[in-house]
């Protein structure tokens, strides 16, 4: 492994996107319990955990694609990381869900399986009294990671041929850019998405708005933005800058999709600073996607026994989920991840520029 490879494995990704998890947990735990948010909770809202996972995905998936020796073998390493997490998690969703009284031997549910066995997220009308009226609401970003997997090789593929693939790709970012600052302006406030048209909805559920989180976790990648002396090892400068903006500058739609890319700075930053300490916390145990997955069933179940209204709900959510997440880890993705083709391609040391 060349020196670049190796420099760009050490970081606290797994740290981080643990972090975003519990973002994700609390922020839909208060929510959906009706607690009321204390005065420091602007800290919880100002790292929004869906754009880390974008961000970060865009990163580490477009250096593992540059790594494969072929789509196919990229390809199944995709589904091995998504998939079996996500079937058993679906598995003990109709378990828990028929407990209930829930039934689904109907044809409708055999549908809805099927779907969501493909990773085509959506919540039945037949489960729409199940907790707070979706199954599982976290998981519809599986369909839009889906997306991004399969639109990298296409981009890869398109700008082969291109002297200044970079400059490619910035083209691509700034009419992505565009897109999420123009959906960002129609698209619903929170409150008011259950009476969203339609279209509205296709776009804000497809990887258009999102693409440029994506694609700047790809560029920062390429541009190996991680060995920069302004990056690297000053991730405790950015996070007090980005705090100070978020606190002077006020908020709107736009703004906010702004502080999603230097808040992707902030994360590259502190990932390669002090770049150990996630492998010395965890011991390469990854549980922020058990973590994402299990926490909307629990709080549905919360929901369905009445215990809203309290803020220590919160805190036990979140151990739950970790515990449904450890084991989710130990029995089923770290297997199904050791089936992962560990291929190099040959010209993997010469890819990023």
């Amino acid at each position: 492994m060349s020196i670049v490879a190796r420099e760009l494995r050490i970081n606290n990704f797994d740290l981080l996107r643990i972090l975003a998890a519990l973002q994700v947990v609390m922020g839909h735990s208060a929510w959906h319990l009706g607690i009321a948010q204390p005065n420091w909770w602007w800290l919880v809202d100002a790292f929004p955990g869906v754009p880390v996972f974008f961000m970060i995905s865009g990163f580490l998936i477009s250096a593992s694609y540059e790594r494969s020796l072929s789509v196919g073998s990229y390809a199944r390493n995709r589904m091995l990381r998504i998939f079996p997490g996500l079937w058993c998690c679906l598995l003990v969703t109709v378990i828990v869900a028929s407990l209930f009284g829930f039934r689904f031997l109907r044809w409708q549910a055999v549908a809805w399986l099927i779907c969501q066995v493909a990773g085509l997220i959506y919540t039945p009308h037949f489960l729409k009294d199940f907790g707070f009226g979706s199954y599982n609401g976290s998981l519809w970003t599986i369909p839009i990671e889906l997306q991004f997997y399969a639109a990298l090789p296409v981009l890869y593929w398109l700008t082969r041929k291109a002297r200044n693939r970079t400059a490619l790709y910035w083209l691509a970012w700034g009419l992505f850019f565009g897109i999420a600052l123009g959906t960002s302006m129609i698209f619903a406030p929170l409150r008011e998405q259950a009476v969203e048209p339609l279209s509205h909805k296709l776009l804000r559920y497809s990887f258009l708005p999102h693409f440029y989180l994506f694609l700047t976790g790809v560029l920062f990648q390429r541009l190996q933005v991680y060995r920069y002396k302004w990056i690297a090892g000053k991730g405790l400068y950015w996070l007090a800058g980005y705090l100070i903006l978020v606190r002077i500058i006020p908020y709107s739609a736009p703004v906010y999709v702004a502080f999603m890319l230097v808040l992707a700075i902030v994360a590259v930053s502190i990932a390669y600073s002090a770049p150990t300490l996630a492998h010395k916390i965890l011991r390469g145990n990854d549980i922020s996607y058990g973590v994402y997955i299990y926490h909307g069933l629990l709080i549905n179940v919360f929901v369905e026994f009445g215990l809203v209204g309290r803020g220590v709900y919160v805190a036990l959510i979140t151990c739950l989920a970790c515990v449904a997440a450890y084991v989710s880890w130990i029995g089923v993705e770290r297997p199904c991840l050791r089936k992962k083709k560990q291929t190099l391609a040959p010209n993997y040391a010469a890819v990023a520029p």
